[in-house]
C-alpha cells in the first residue's frame, strides 16, 4: 500500500500581543502629561492601547473614558489617519501604528 504524505501550509496570520504604538496626544492632554507630545503603548487592540496610556498617565482616563468605562462620546480615535468607528476600542492595532485622539468641538 502507497503512503501518501501531504503537508499543509498555514493561511492564518497569529496576532501578536502587545503590540508596541505610538500615540499622538493632543494639545487638551499635555498638560496632564507633562508636555509630552506622544507616548509609546502597548496592547492589540485600541483599547488596549488607549488603557495602557491611562496608566502612564492617570489623570488623562477622566478625558477619554466615561465611568462604564466607555470610551467619550467627543473623541475621534483614528488608526494611520484612518477612523476606527465604528470598531473604536476593539479595532485591531499593528506594530508601528499611530493612533490619534481628536476632540470634537461643538457649540453656539
Amino acid at each position: 500500500m502507497p503512503v501518501i504524505i501531504v503537508k499543509f501550509k498555514a493561511i492564518y496570520k497569529v496576532r501578536v500581543e502587545n503590540m508596541s504604538v505610538q500615540i499622538d496626544i493632543p494639545p487638551l492632554l499635555r498638560h496632564l502629561t507633562d508636555g509630552a507630545t506622544t507616548a509609546t503603548v502597548k496592547g492589540s487592540t485600541v483599547g488596549d492601547c488607549l488603557n495602557d496610556f491611562v496608566r502612564q498617565y492617570p489623570k488623562t482616563r477622566r478625558l477619554l473614558f466615561d465611568k462604564e468605562g466607555k470610551l467619550v462620546r467627543y473623541v475621534e480615535v483614528y488608526v494611520n489617519k484612518t477612523t476606527t468607528y465604528p470598531e473604536e476600542l476593539v479595532k485591531p492595532v499593528n506594530e508601528g501604528d499611530e493612533i490619534s485622539l481628536v476632540y470634537v468641538i461643538s457649540g453656539g
